[in-house]
């Protein structure tokens, strides 16, 4: 896992780096500098553009400068521009502004008209990380002009305006970048929606910070990394059978929405459990042989409710297609009462207890339930912003020993013991209909073949993603099926597995 840290934390490690490397901090500067460099060269190799570094004075300033020096270096055609909003700068910035030499240098103070902007690429450089409150002033000002420019933005680390963790205001006046180059680890927020407004994406520069150190911090947020799964992944061994994955059921569909129910069996079957049996209404037998001859079928008329042996399933998943009638509540409800281990539980069984709340005390300890923003929200109340979702996810999962899959770009999970895993796997080419119900089968299918919920959760989510991924290639943009995604699961996981 990579730990997710607040900018607090990181100035943290910043300094326990400092101090235990041991380097200076103008040194560790120089570092993160280069790093960036190394990838805006990358990404620009067209030294005909010019470029502004529009420096603050304090360390995201100092490394600024430092960046227009190597820049330069790199015969690119560079000049800054420093605010000098405060009369206070950093040590760091003091001493990168004495080592800047052969730069055009303009310095911009209060209340001082801004200078036209004529470069091709702005460097943002200003603020950083640890901002906690609106820009006002000069800054905003400032940013309110540049943001008018249609010109590439890079920000450094952190793009001016914007809050690395923490509630983001609506309409908050950021200076919007084409591209941010952030150091050391993704910031909080660069996961959540909002950023969408204000970036368009980011890439990670390793600047060499303590990983030893980051990891003791123990922190609640996580990112998924590929080989966390790997590790996770059980092998498959010369004799094992069927009996030895499991035997999954999927309580799903209607007359109309069989569709839901084909896709999250088709996903449990492919996933790898043993067996799957899928509880369907009589009506969508003909549709089940036809598509899925591989899942068995548990039977009912949509009145009275089907006999189940639910000690036989070592995972249920209910909701897919279901409906919200009473034959259903009455089904979740016996679903809640019977069956005595996790279960998984998506879609419309979510909208049932939307609607009856007071069933949440019922669910089963350590059950999954993976709803999409608007299932969350009325499950759980309206939300202002993700941020404040992520902390109602926190404490529900706590306070109702639940593991709550929340989908999204870089879908959340968290955990009854409080920790908050990002998803890095997934893209836009997944925006297709069915693609839940996928999900709730891969995990389903997990959980049967003796997954803890939590590695269900981790597992079923990587998957998921990566098998999208691997489809969309190389764009990432043309539209991948839930039907196909179903089917290429065995690829992904041979591929995770070799």
């Amino acid at each position: 896992m990579i730990p997710l840290l607040t900018s607090a934390q990181i100035r943290e490690v910043d300094a326990y780096t400092i101090g235990h490397e041991p380097i200076t901090s103008v040194n560790l500067m120089k570092r993160a500098s280069k790093a960036f460099t190394k990838q805006f060269v990358e990404e620009y190799p067209d030294k005909g553009k010019g470029i502004t570094v529009y420096c603050g004075t304090g360390n995201n300033g100092g490394d600024g400068l430092a960046i227009a020096r190597l820049l330069k270096a790199e015969h690119y055609n560079v000049a800054v521009k420093i605010t000098r909003f405060s009369e206070k700068s950093s040590r760091d910035f003091a001493a990168n502004l004495k080592n800047l030499k052969g730069i055009e240098v303009t310095e911009i103070k209060p209340g001082d008209v801004i200078p036209a902007e004529q470069s091709d690429i702005i460097i943002d450089a200003l603020l950083g990380s640890g901002l906690n409150k609106p820009l006002a002033d000069d800054y905003a000002r400032l940013v309110e002009y540049l943001n008018t420019l249609n010109r590439v933005v890079v920000a450094v680390d952190v793009p001016t305006g914007f809050y690395t963790e923490g509630e983001i205001a609506k309409k908050a006046l950021v200076l919007k970048a084409n591209l941010v180059i952030t150091f050391q680890q993704a910031k909080l927020n660069f996961l959540l929606p909002e950023s969408a407004a204000y970036m368009d994406r980011f890439v990670v520069a390793d600047i060499g910070l303590d990983k030893t150190f980051i990891e003791s911090l123990n922190g609640i947020y996580q990112m998924i990394e590929e080989g966390d799964v790997k590790g996770m992944l059980k092998p498959r061994k010369p004799f094992d059978h069927k009996g030895t994955y499991g035997h999954a059921l999927i309580i799903a569909g209607q007359a109309q929405t069989m569709g839901a129910a084909l896709l999250c069996s088709s996903a449990c079957a492919h996933t790898g459990a043993g067996l799957t049996t899928a509880c369907v209404p009589e009506s969508g037998l003909s549709a089940l042989n036809s598509a899925l001859p591989e899942v068995m079928a548990l039977i009912h008329a949509g009145k009275d409710k089907p006999v189940i042996k639910w000690d036989k399933f070592n995972a249920v998943a209910i909701g897919p297609g279901l409906g919200t009638d009473g034959f259903s509540f009455a089904l979740l409800d016996t679903a809640f009462k019977a069956y005595l281990h996790p279960l998984v539980i998506d879609a419309d069984a979510l909208n049932i207890l939307a609607d009856n709340y007071y069933l949440i005390k019922k669910v089963p300890v350590n059950s999954i339930i993976t709803p999409h923003m608007k299932e969350f929200d009325r499950i759980f109340g309206e939300h202002t912003s993700w941020w404040n979702r992520i902390e109602t996810m926190r404490n529900k999962a706590k306070e109702h020993n639940l593991n709550i899959v929340l989908k999204n770009r870089y879908t959340i999970i968290a955990t009854p013991a409080g920790k908050v895993y990002f998803n890095p796997t997934g893209n836009p080419a997944m925006a297709s209909g069915g693609m839940g119900d996928v999900l709730t089968g891969i995990i389903t299918s997990l959980l049967a073949q003796g997954y803890s919920p939590e590695e269900a959760c981790i597992v079923g989510v990587y998957l998921h993603g990566k098998t999208g991924d691997d489809m969309a290639f190389p764009d990432k943009l043309s539209t991948v099926l839930a039907g196909e995604l179903a089917k290429n699961i065995p690829v992904t996981l041979a591929k995770l597995r070799a």
